[in-house]
């Protein structure tokens, strides 16, 4: 049996276009996001599905890039896949921060358990999401087996952030060795996962 996966990165907001460090904190899309988001869906860039479910992470910005990108829908949230939390450092720059000493401790850190001052550490963030992304597979699987009568082949869409879909494709794809930075979709986009018998056999970018 085979279903799909599509994983979209939010469009672009504020804290995009003034590159701060922001994760937990609630912002909109900025206008611009908007324009580019609605821009992209009149050009066909976005996968669409009759039998579609669909899920954002509860975030205004995942909320907003659901309803331009294909409508109201009725959908899920599923808060493990939010973005990183920067604790105290939400909000700033890197020239807000570059000489705050515990700035300084976290971004020169060589493990992965240093957290911002009152934030999350990436080991935390990587348990979370896969947490969020096991529990998000599970209901497209559950969701395959609905459809299985109707010989349709279900399509799980997920609108989150760009660093959690970073994690979910390393987590899936360790083979590949992309850093990071290389696994992050531009805003508005993201990737199209292929699953035959609960397990990954493939992805496209878009």
């Amino acid at each position: 049996m085979e279903s799909k996966i599509v994983l979209i990165r939010h469009g672009i907001t504020v804290g995009n276009e003034q590159h701060m460090y922001y994760g937990s904190t609630d912002v909109s899309l900025s206008e611009r996001g908007m324009h580019l988001l609605e821009k992209q869906r009149d050009e066909g860039v976005y996968p669409v599905s009759e039998d579609a479910q669909f899920f954002t992470t509860g975030m205004l910005r995942t909320e907003q890039s659901l309803e331009i990108i294909y409508g109201k829908r009725e959908h899920e949230v599923i808060e493990a896949l939010r973005e990183l939390d920067f604790g105290e450092f939400e909000m700033c720059t890197y020239e807000q921060l570059n000489n705050v000493p515990e700035y300084q401790k976290w971004i020169t850190a060589e493990d992965t358990k240093t957290a911002p001052p009152g934030g999350e550490s990436i080991d935390h963030f990587t348990k979370r999401i896969r947490k969020g992304f096991d529990e998000l597979k599970v209901k497209n699987e559950l969701y395959m087996l609905k459809l299985r009568n109707r010989e349709r082949q279900a399509m799980t869409i997920c609108i989150c952030h760009g660093g959690v879909i970073s994690g979910i494709m390393d987590y899936i794809w360790p083979g590949e060795h992309k850093n990071f930075f290389e696994w992050i979709p531009d805003p508005g986009h993201g990737y199209v996962l292929e699953v035959e018998d609960g397990s990954f056999t493939g992805y496209s970018k878009f």
